[in-house]
């Protein structure tokens, strides 16, 4: 299994009470960590210990959840330039860029000076967006889910073209380009991508999101990974409908890689737990006090609340119905990275290889 760790960038209330001016050292450091930060256990045939994360990721969204709030929300793709050029060997993500947000030309030729910029570590996660407060503040209206999604398939093919071949036109319903250039192309080469089914330029597309009539077949027709429920009865749910929609336009179902979010609270013992719960809970009673007991309330429902044992013992579950790369969450990282680490000791080993 491989395991992503989600950067604070304030959009979930998790850089509250650090000044601005401090916030960008907070996720610099961070970043650094999982760039450095190893598992303390051997590699394959005993080589030096293993790096405990592949990737970091941040939101894409521009007001505060639960609710909007004058609290910081730092932007995904400014941050994802800034992270490629400060660190060195961890993979950069977005879970996930709203397609409407930018144009689609315009966010290929963004991903792919950042692939260039990182030498060749950007992942591209892409969905079609929910957040109908942010979208209507910032004037993008707020379009049906069908028209989203519709915006999603055509940006997504944009993408793809300007990235394999260096150019994209596309007269689409929602998205008209013609002769967009994408100059230089990204670094990265991914196989099967290709006109001719070789290789070809491209960066990773995670196509985010459970929609299971067209989100999925999205997926099926373009995505190199997927991210979706992350419970075991919602994630086997999920692959039984995506594996249908790959079998319906014949590409490999193993083909694309499953992934899933979470929200860790993980504790030594089951009263650590419950304390950084009740942290949560305080920590939330500051900007969203009408929102802290139930923002509790669904962390504690996570899958990955609990023990190092309790939690190996639910990504192993988790890895049988074929989720291989958990993105994980710590509320509290801007404050304490003990959670973190505890993590990094005791679960990443149990799964990792």
């Amino acid at each position: 299994m491989r395991f992503g760790l989600f950067i604070p960038q304030g959009w979930r209330q998790d850089l509250v009470g650090i000044d601005p001016s401090e916030q960008w050292e907070t996720m610099r450091s961070l970043a650094h960590h999982a760039d450095t930060a190893t598992t303390g256990a051997p590699g394959p045939g005993g080589s030096d210990a293993q790096h405990a994360w592949e990737s970091v990721w941040v939101y894409d969204h521009f007001h505060t959840v639960p609710e909007p709030t004058g609290e910081a929300t730092h932007e995904a793709w400014t941050l994802m330039a800034a992270f490629a050029a400060s660190t060195e060997r961890v993979r950069l993500g977005q879970m996930c860029t709203c397609m409407a947000y930018r144009n689609p030309a315009y966010l290929a030729k963004v991903a792919a000076t950042v692939d260039i910029v990182s030498g060749g570590r950007t992942e591209m996660g892409i969905g079609a967006g929910w957040y109908e407060h942010e979208w209507r503040a910032y004037g993008y209206g707020f379009p049906g889910a069908g028209a989203r999604l519709g915006a999603l398939d055509e940006g997504v093919q944009v993408m793809e073209q300007m990235w394999r071949t260096g150019s994209a036109t596309l007269d689409g319903t929602y998205f008209q380009v013609d002769g967009a250039l994408c100059h230089p192309q990204p670094l990265q080469v991914l196989d099967g991508v290709g006109s001719d089914g070789g290789s070809a330029p491209s960066i990773p597309l995670w196509i985010a999101g459970g929609g299971e009539k067209k989100t999925l077949r999205i997926a099926a027709q373009h995505a190199q990974y997927t991210n979706f429920d992350g419970s075991l009865e919602g994630f086997a749910h999920k692959s039984d409908v995506l594996r249908g929609h790959c079998e319906a336009i014949g590409r490999p179902f193993e083909d694309i890689t499953r992934s899933a979010n979470y929200n860790v609270v993980i504790g030594e013992t089951e009263a650590d737990v419950e304390d950084r719960l009740r942290w949560i809970g305080e920590h939330y009673a500051k900007t969203v006090p009408a929102k802290a007991e139930q923002t509790v309330r669904d962390f504690r429902s996570g899958p990955l609340v609990g023990t190092p044992e309790q939690v190996v013992e639910t990504l192993q579950k988790l890895e049988g119905a074929g989720m291989t790369y958990a993105i994980t969450y710590f509320a509290e990282a801007a404050y304490d990275r003990s959670g973190i680490e505890l993590f990094e000791r005791e679960v990443v080993p149990a799964l990792q290889g």
